[in-house]
């Protein structure tokens, strides 16, 4: 008979289970996947990037979207707002404050109007630079405030060139007003950036931000979409908008050069053709003009 002596025998260890990161150190690879402010990612990149299963990525990523730290579209992932400001930077501000400045003053000084610079922070247009003399003390927009971007014309040049999906995610189906023109609902807003896109990034605001104001602007932009935008405001009872566009246009694609002066090649195709190099003739406006939009044109 064999006697089994189970109470001396020397038991065999289990097979240690790998100890899975931290919630820390998780968001931290997830961050770390994306190498640069540019950098777009499918959730199937980040969960190859970060060997991470793609369920965990998934669920950490749509915390760090509800949190800014990453921004979410129809092409995937990118880094958000939060990220972008990690370490005391100003997400690129200054660099476009400086490559602006000489523009800014011309458009005031060759129409005397009052010229904003601002970007796209969330759904709000953040005004970087405001020049205009003692006209510009009459408008209430300042350096370093904000404004919802789909009221101004600078807003809606912006937005014009961005995913619709993000712009939904952005704003509710009702939009707050600030004048009795301002856009209020979701699809309205989508019809007018769509006639900004056909004509070709010229958006137009008279009366929506500010009673009495009227505005033109047009986005400053990478292959990566919108960077900035620049406009032109005045009484809207007297300027003629339409007169100064081509000059807005001018500076905005001057802009684009001094900070992207080597040909970029676009990520994806883009949905309408770039805009021309050459200054616009009178009737190249006209032609681009006839899309109407309705009360905001």
């Amino acid at each position: 008979m064999t006697v089994i002596d189970s109470g001396n025998a020397p038991s065999v260890p289990a097979a240690k289970k790998e100890v899975p990161p931290s919630m820390v150190e998780r968001m931290t690879l997830i961050l770390d996947a994306f190498d640069g402010r540019t950098c777009r990612l499918t959730l199937e990149e980040v969960a190859c990037r970060t060997r991470l299963p793609r369920s965990t990525v998934h669920r950490i990523l749509d915390q760090l979207v509800r949190l800014d730290w990453v921004n979410h579209a129809s092409f995937g992932y990118c880094l958000g707002r939060r990220a972008m400001g990690v370490g005391g930077g100003d997400n690129g501000h200054g660099q476009i404050r400086a490559a602006a400045a000489p523009l800014l003053h011309d458009l005031h000084m060759q129409t005397g109007m009052v010229v904003h610079l601002t970007v796209l922070d969330g759904g709000d247009s953040l005004y970087l630079d405001k020049v205009g003399g003692r006209m510009a003390a009459a408008l209430p927009s300042k350096v370093g405030g904000r404004v919802p971007a789909y009221t101004t014309a600078g807003g809606k040049a912006m937005l014009a060139w961005v995913d619709p999906e993000e712009v939904d995610s952005l704003y509710g189906q009702r939009l707050d007003r600030s004048t009795d023109r301002t856009i209020s609902e979701l699809t309205t807003l989508h019809q007018e950036l769509n006639r900004i896109r056909q004509r070709r990034g010229l958006a137009f605001e008279r009366g929506e931000a500010v009673r009495g104001v009227g505005c033109v602007g047009v986005a400053v932009r990478s292959s990566d979409g919108p960077v900035a935008g620049i406009s032109l405001c005045g009484d809207a009872r007297t300027v003629q908008l339409e007169r100064v566009a081509p000059l807005v246009v001018d500076a905005a694609r001057a802009v684009t050069r001094a900070l992207h002066p080597e040909p970029v090649t676009p990520r994806r195709a883009r949905r309408t053709a770039e805009i021309p190099e050459t200054s616009w003739s009178t009737e190249a406006l006209d032609q681009l003009l006839s899309v109407q939009s309705g009360q905001w044109l």
